[in-house]
């Protein structure tokens, strides 16, 4: 897997396949071409500089310093000032509109239209890896709606995704009281439930010395894309067109963003997996515009609240010693479509606000509520062609409202939370606070899958944009459905089904070495 920084020397020219971003969903596809066709040649760019070696891995993997100096070359072209903290539990009980998590950057302006309640807490992650250098790793399962009822092969695609993510659901089921925890949770909540409290399946794994390897892009990746000769990762450079002619994929417009000089790369395969935002706004700039493009936008209503557990005896403390992470152990209360909520139960170190007295390992708990969206194609990112942003790719302009159903969907999780709160032990920070539009950092539907090009669909079920044939899309911005659970290993299955697809129909476009050769003469 040969990587650059940007670089004018030995500018790729043509490819079989250009993958637009480096995210879980691009590493993915560019995994399962790895293993499946390794005899296509593939160029991955992101705009975003590599922060980690190997490229993409989670920032918790880093020591301290490293991470801090990721996480602040992650945040766009202002990062943060050096001694803003890098500690993700900070803000965690904040009343920010605006709330900010390190290694993110704000949608500087545009996220809010008159009268509207718009994202004021859109944010973006640029870099090797995107957001999955800096999530929960949390990796619950669709169910019920949130499930997309036309891919009959779905659990087999989320199997595969599981793999490629390296999900466990046991790592930290025997954390410092939780057992306890998810005890508390079934008695009080699995009677009267279609899907039973579990211990939350997480995209880690244990080292032969103990410690925790996040999962980022570069698990996904894995070696099979790093022993690739075939694959080549382009940093800091920035697709500014897909280029198409008569429906039909040529290649891209790239700009070296330290050279500041543009040039193309030629591809009859092009997977958009920037993010949803930035993979609309690339299809837009192109001029490939289909009626649902940047519709449907819709994030997740989050709750969260924070409870020291009562009632702890002693001996349930298990042996002693130093915490084991940030988080002791991670519960799940399942979405049901009578409770339309993903419960995320964590067991922290450390309390999220000023608390006195002594904290034990795992006997603070930090509840967050996911809650559904009502998607509507009124709620959508447009984009000015008369401003640009800071990468020259036309600005966003964000649309979007709560409805009532919304505001009800909120309310009913605000007095959930409070209800299972109670189950485990007493509030840490009083009533439950709501997190602005934006903070889940979980935006879906802006180039949406659909069974039939109706118009209300971005891309076909193998996440092939209707009408441009070898143009393919990949991103949370691909799911349809109204979901509250955590979509990125839907994100990946969704990306796996695209790779194959793309594996198996891109005979006819295989360079020959010969063609190659001539490339870059």
């Amino acid at each position: 897997m040969p990587h650059d920084d940007a670089s004018s020397e030995g500018r790729p020219a043509r490819a079989d396949v250009v993958i637009v971003g480096t995210g879980p969903a691009g590493a993915a596809v560019a995994r399962i071409l790895s293993e499946q066709r390794p005899d296509l040649m593939i160029i991955q760019f992101d705009a975003g500089p590599i922060v980690s070696d190997p490229p993409g891995a989670h920032v918790k993997n880093l020591s301290e310093g490293d991470r801090r100096t990721a996480q602040r070359r992650s945040e766009g072209p202002a990062p943060a000032a050096s001694d803003i903290s890098t500690d993700t539990l900070d803000g965690y009980a904040s009343h920010d509109e605006r709330i900010v998590r390190p290694g993110t950057h704000l949608l500087a302006e545009g996220y809010r239209q008159s009268g509207q309640d718009g994202l004021p807490a859109l944010a973006f992650s640029t870099n090797v890896g995107g957001m999955g250098a800096h999530w929960t790793c949390a990796c619950p399962r669709p169910g019920e709606s949130e499930r997309i009822a036309f891919l009959d092969d779905l659990d087999e695609l989320l199997d595969e995704a599981d793999r490629l993510l390296g999900v466990s659901a046991g790592l930290m089921a025997d954390a410092p009281l939780a057992h306890e925890v998810r005890e508390r949770l079934s008695r009080g909540l699995d009677h009267r439930r279609t899907r039973a409290v579990a211990p939350m399946p997480l995209a880690v794994r244990e080292e032969p010395d103990g410690t925790l390897w996040w999962s980022g892009s570069d698990v996904v990746f894995g070696e099979a894309t790093r022993k690739n000769p075939r694959h080549r990762l382009v940093a800091e450079t920035v697709v500014t067109a897909v280029r198409t002619e008569s429906g039909r994929v040529l290649g891209v417009r790239v700009t070296d963003r330290a050279a500041g000089e543009s040039y193309e790369v030629d591809a009859s395969i092009v997977v958009a997996a920037a993010d949803a935002f930035r993979t609309p706004q690339l299809l837009w700039a192109s001029g490939i515009r289909p009626p649902a493009l940047g519709r449907y936008l819709n994030d997740q209503p989050q709750v969260v609240h924070a409870v020291k557990l009562r009632d702890v005896a002693p001996q349930s403390l298990g042996p002693a010693g130093g915490p084991i992470d940030v988080l002791s152990g991670v519960s799940w209360v399942p979405f049901t479509d009578a409770e339309p909520f993903h419960g995320q139960v964590m067991q922290l170190d450390a309390s999220p606000v000023p608390y006195e007295g002594e904290i034990l390992p795992g006997e603070v708990v930090g509840l967050g509520w996911f809650c559904t969206k009502d998607i509507r194609a009124e709620d959508r990112v447009e984009f000015d062609a008369a401003a640009v942003d800071e990468f020259g790719l036309p600005a966003m302009r964000v649309w979007y409202e709560l409805t009532e159903q919304d505001r009800d969907s909120i309310e009913r999780a605000r007095r959930a939370i409070v209800d299972v709160g109670d189950l485990l032990g007493d509030a840490v920070f009083g009533e439950p606070l709501e997190f602005p539009p934006g903070a889940s950092l979980h935006y879906q539907g802006t180039t949406r899958m659909g069974e039939v090009d109706d118009g209300t669909s971005v891309c076909d079920p193998d996440a092939q944009v209707w009408g441009i044939t070898g143009l393919y899309v990949a991103g949370n911005g691909v799911i349809p459905t109204a979901t509250a659970c955590n979509p990125t290993l839907t994100t990946v299955a969704l990306a796996v089904r695209a790779a194959r697809a793309i594996a198996a129909r891109a005979d006819k476009t295989v360079l020959t070495e010969q063609t190659q050769d001539l490339s870059h003469a």
